[in-house]
């Protein structure tokens, strides 16, 4: 499948049509795994909004990237001397395989976002974490009508969606409904723009809070609602929808699709908002962290085979906390089950896990975890 896509680049129309027809293009096997830290280098820095701006990336040994649309990387970066990891979704197309693009809001308090807008310059390098994430086209892979909702800079995966979806000329009736601040804030309008040019299947429609500095907007103004739902999407109910942004806009979004009669099970979300986060306070909704008090204080024993690292640890700890704590070197970015980085298997022993869509059944069945929501209920040996 790769050898097809970098055919692509020579062979476009021929190698496109096949991975159009074989309905794989969505997942193609990763030659770069999430696990693995690859250097890359910026190629080009792109100005989206006055505090949005995209960044592209080339790998250094020429190879092309695969990843699914609505998948994202994690940069992992020297800041001032301190490491950090952040999760960052990839906005550009698995079609174009020989880049990617990432886009980057400047959050005020962010100091990954900020240091990526003032410093990140073409020939600058960095290293990122391979591709991950659940949040794709193929959890849906027989729809063909799709309502893609997003906000401020959640826009980003389902640009990639989009994108992809379009240059291989898949039949797809899709509504983008993306709301923003005020017109000058809409990531990717130039864009969107220019793809309802290119086909009669895509309707798009900005929802903006305020006209802020363009006076002239024609556009909705306010905040999605239900009957403005109903207005411009009246078969919203036969779509599959994909949701990303604040966590306050999911929530009002899955609550008005559910109220208004939409098949929870074609609802699709995905949120992050690592940038303002401070990780190290995080826990996960529901796991062994949020009732430690009625936990017993049972200890069991983790082993790292690689680095050959053992440590003791308690049921109610998080083995990602404990072995940071123990100096081990153990790629991680969320904290909270999201994002895979921290995905690893598990050679002995059983672990109670509470994730958050950052691990697929699939790789459950092969014995992985997460560990940064994962607590031992054995002994542990990990392929660390």
């Amino acid at each position: 499948m790769l050898t097809e896509i970098t055919k692509a680049a020579q062979s476009p129309v021929t190698a496109i049509d096949r991975l159009a027809e074989s309905g794989t293009w969505e997942s193609i096997p990763a030659s770069w795994s999430s696990a693995e830290k690859k250097a890359l280098v910026c190629i080009r820095a792109v100005e989206e909004t006055h505090d949005v701006k995209s960044f592209f990336f080339a790998g250094f040994d020429g190879q092309p990237f695969s990843f699914e649309p609505g998948q994202f990387v994690t940069l992992a970066l020297n800041i001032d001397g301190q490491l950090v990891d952040r999760c960052y979704t990839i906005s550009s197309p698995p079609t174009r395989p020989h880049t990617f693009s990432i886009t980057v809001k400047r959050v005020p308090s962010g100091k990954v976002s900020n240091w990526l807008h003032d410093n990140l310059r073409p020939g600058e390098k960095v290293e990122a974490y391979g591709p991950s994430g659940a949040f794709t086209p193929t959890v849906a892979p027989n729809a063909t009508k799709y309502l893609y909702l997003s906000a401020g800079s959640g826009v980003t995966p389902l640009m990639s969606m989009l994108r992809a979806g379009m240059d291989l000329g898949l039949d797809r009736d899709i509504v983008f409904m993306h709301s923003a601040r005020t017109p000058l804030d809409i990531v990717f309008r130039r864009q969107l723009d220019a793809a309802l040019l290119r086909t009669d299947r895509l309707q798009v429609y900005h929802i903006c809070e305020g006209v802020g500095e363009e006076p002239e907007w024609t556009g909705s103004i306010g905040r999605l609602t239900q009957p403005l739902l109903e207005q411009l999407v009246p078969d919203f109910r036969e779509r599959e929808a994909f949701t990303c942004g604040p966590a306050g806009y999911l929530q009002s979004v899955k609550e008005m699709l559910k109220q208004g009669g939409h098949d929870p099970a074609r609802y699709h979300q995905e949120s992050f908002n690592f940038d303002a986060a401070e990780h190290e306070s995080l826990h996960f909704p529901g796991s062994s962290t949020d009732t430690a008090a009625n936990l017993p204080a049972t200890s069991f024993v983790i082993r790292l085979a690689r680095s050959g690292k053992t440590f003791s640890l308690d049921g109610a700890k998080s083995i990602l906390a404990a072995a940071k704590r123990e100096g081990a070197k153990v790629a991680s970015s969320c904290s909270q089950g999201m994002c895979g980085t921290c995905k690893t298997s598990i050679v002995e022993g059983t672990v109670d896990m509470k994730h958050n869509g950052g691990i697929r059944q699939r790789e459950i069945d092969r014995g992985m975890c997460l560990i940064c929501c994962s607590t031992p209920t054995s002994d542990v040996v990990l392929d660390l």
